[in-house]
């Protein structure tokens, strides 16, 4: 029996602008994300400029990046910025002894970053060391960062080659306080996030967006008591949650191969970051009735068992259509919350995680992953309006069938992205329209095996084609989606 699936769009029930941080990026010092992945030095044969991949820096400028989180994740709570800045024979190096144990150089530090930033046309988000760094420290970083009059670090600045102060807007006070950054408990981060937030200075007209350390995925009590305590002493909270298959850290599931009920697992787990969001949302509206603190994803994606034979430590993994429909699903999800979700940033750029890009050596790969960010970015500061799916649940599995997002643009056109969660049946989906009259329709597609991914001698085995098959009929869309598959339908 063929079902038919309904969704219905009202593109007059226009709600608010989707924040294009949502479709953010996080690139931490781990593994080959930062060095080898995005940073080659300016002596590498790889083109670059200014030591940046020329490749990646495209890539990611053709999906619209709007915000990169850096140096981290766990690294952050590590990381003492004057290492990293000031001729680089002589910056020191370290261990790093969260990711791999190897050595890092700091040759890519503040300078470095701010240059990837403008190369990317993107907005800044720095993360600042509360869990091993001290007040001044982190003082004197938003100094050295931003301020244009006469002071010791804005005179270093000057002398390290950056005559003029950057602008950086975003500024996160600590990362996973709970955890790697110090195993604190939410009152004692509370009163630190007060004591640290308080030196962050606005310097020459640059005014900072306070972001808070966040919960642990369901840790409910840890937004509780940081929102009661240091609630409104900032702009923004975090919250964190990875995508794990087995849901068991010891054995998370491989990248490739996996079978049907890992792949259903998989969605299940990620379709939980809309009650996440729900909850974390209730809480915080307990002590901020005016929705003056937003809430920053700044770290989702998938996380399995490392690729065999590469060091554990740099979390390299492979990147399948079954990824492609954790991001579709994912966005789908911000863009729903996107009046107090103000962004979010996939773990992580290049060569981590759920990455959008992998390298080696002068390769480069963009994966499933990638080619949803590049059909999602449509949404990238349209107007959110009004949906509802009627698609029931996938047969023998308690998921729907359907994850749809629909947005209007500044010229009025209707973007419709849809992902089927199903890995067998096909959706064949009527799509009444309300609030338009759509005279002409386009769609592209990503459809794949679960397990298709591309590879360095196979580079496009996943990739965006053309969708012919969508018509209009009495002012509904008429579409057929595969299983598996993501779609952009384009109405005029």
């Amino acid at each position: 029996m063929t079902l038919l699936y309904k969704v219905y769009i009202n593109a007059a029930e226009k709600k608010n602008t989707i924040n294009p941080n949502i479709y953010g990026h996080f690139a931490e010092h781990l593994g080959r994300c930062i060095y080898e992945g995005i940073f080659v030095g300016e002596d590498s044969p790889i083109p670059n400029t200014k030591g940046m991949r020329n490749d990646v820096v495209a890539a990611l400028r053709q999906i619209k990046i709007p915000v990169l989180r850096w140096p981290g994740g766990c690294f952050a709570d590590e990381y003492h910025w004057k290492d990293g800045v000031g001729p680089k024979q002589n910056r020191k190096k370290m261990i790093n002894t969260h990711w791999g144990g190897v050595v890092e150089d700091n040759s890519f530090g503040t300078h470095e970053f701010f240059e990837l930033c403008a190369q990317l046309g993107c907005e800044p988000y720095v993360n600042g060391n509360l869990g091993s760094g001290t007040v001044q420290e982190m003082s004197e970083w938003v100094e050295y960062i931003t301020f244009d009059g006469l002071s010791p670090m804005s005179d270093w600045r000057k002398e390290n080659g950056a005559q003029s102060p950057w602008k950086m807007q975003y500024f996160g006070v600590g990362n996973e306080n709970w955890g790697c950054g110090g195993n604190m408990r939410p009152e004692y981060y509370a009163d630190e996030y007060r004591r640290y937030a308080t030196y962050l200075r606005n310097f020459s007209g640059n005014k900072l967006y306070k972001i808070g350390c966040g919960s642990n995925g369901f840790d409910y009590n840890w937004t509780e008591k940081v929102m009661e305590i240091a609630g409104r002493f900032m702009d923004a909270i975090t919250l964190h949650h990875y995508t794990l298959p087995t849901g068991v850290w010891q054995n998370k599931g491989d990248a490739t191969g996996f079978p049907e009920e890992e792949y259903y697992s998989t969605m299940i787990n990620c379709l939980k970051m809309e009650e996440l969001i729900s909850n974390h949302l209730q809480i915080m509206n307990k002590f901020d009735p005016e929705h003056k603190v937003g809430l920053i994803v700044d770290e989702w994606g998938t996380w399995y068992n490392v690729e065999p034979g590469t060091n554990p430590g740099f979390l390299y993994q492979q990147n399948t259509i079954r990824d492609a429909m954790v991001a579709a699903i994912t966005l789908n999800i911000f863009n729903k919350y996107s009046n107090r979700v103000v962004m979010a940033n996939i773990a992580q750029t290049v060569n981590v995680l759920q990455a959008v890009i992998l390298t080696e050596g002068a390769k480069m790969v963009l994966t499933p992953t990638y080619h949803v960010f590049d059909m999602y970015k449509v949404h990238q500061d349209a107007t959110l309006v009004g949906s509802y799916v009627d698609s029931g649940t996938v047969e023998g599995h308690n998921i729907p069938n359907l994850s749809v997002s629909a947005s209007v643009d500044k010229d009025g056109a209707l973007n419709i992205t849809a992902a089927n969660l199903s890995m067998t049946s096909s959706a064949p989906v009527t799509c009444d329209i309300t609030g338009m009259n759509p005279k002409s329709i386009t769609g592209r597609i990503l459809t794949g095996k679960v397990d298709a991914h591309n590879t360095f001698e196979a580079p496009d085995t996943v990739t965006i084609t053309d969708y012919n098959n969508a018509k209009i009929q009495d002012n509904n869309l008429i579409f057929e989606i595969p299983p598996n598959s993501v779609i952009l339908v384009t109405a005029k």
